[in-house]
């Protein structure tokens, strides 16, 4: 008489890489990155270690390959024909509320200029501003200051998120930020910085910094030499 095995069954259909990106996104998001190895992806897929070899090699791969995934559909949306003002905007956007639901996206977004999914975002970035006008040294200038900004606001927005498990802990949170900090400095751009804290919106705030950035790009002549 066979005696069924414990263990949980290995799948025996064919493992894509579409299918160990998604894995190691759902770790991420539920373990963080400590919790990412190469292990708990063959567990989540049930699946041999080799299986996973044939399409990422370690961790920093397969962090790559997740950050792409997480970034790729929000690319795909400004792909048409938009107008590049409202693109831009859609991309900035886009890329904040993907990092607002997987915050380590912006940690691995900050750490390798060269992946992929940077790299993207570079492109898409470019093409847009290129078509606003913008070009020669301008353009790698804007480039750099629009990208330097869209990553790093949301990456701090989405840190800060995470130190208020809800709504009304960050809003206890915001009003005693606001307090100390008007106590502290008496400078009057202070102050009404810290009047409006309390009730600002993370969204809302960091969608006005693209705008005023759009409408420096575009408030004269921003050829290149």
């Amino acid at each position: 008489m066979n005696t069924p095995d414990p263990r949980s069954p290995r799948r025996t259909d064919a493992l894509s890489r579409e299918r160990i990106v998604e894995a190691t996104i759902e770790i991420l998001d539920t373990a963080g990155e400590n919790g990412l190895t190469l292990r708990a992806v063959t567990a989540h897929l049930s699946t041999g270690r080799g299986a996973i070899y044939h399409h990422v090699i370690n961790k920093d791969e397969l962090l790559a390959a997740a950050a792409e995934g997480v970034i790729g559909p929000v690319l795909a949306r400004t792909a048409g024909d938009t107008e590049p003002r409202a693109a831009i905007r859609t991309l900035a956007l886009g890329i904040f509320d993907a990092i607002d639901r997987h915050p380590w996206v912006g940690t691995q977004l900050s750490r390798e200029p060269l992946q992929p999914a940077v790299r993207q975002i570079w492109t898409a970035v470019g093409a847009q501003l290129h078509r606003l006008g913008i070009s020669g040294t301008a353009l790698s200038d804007a480039g750099s200051a629009l990208v330097s900004y869209v990553l790093g606001a949301a990456a701090q927005y989405a840190a800060g998120a995470r130190r208020s498990p809800d709504a009304a802990t960050r809003q206890r949170y915001l009003e005693h930020l606001a307090e100390q900090w008007a106590r502290l400095d008496p400078d009057p751009l202070v102050q009404t910085s810290a009047a409006a804290l309390a009730e600002h919106d993370d969204r809302e705030q960091f969608l006005a910094g693209v705008d005023i950035f759009i409408a420096g790009v575009t408030s004269g002549d921003s050829g290149g030499d």
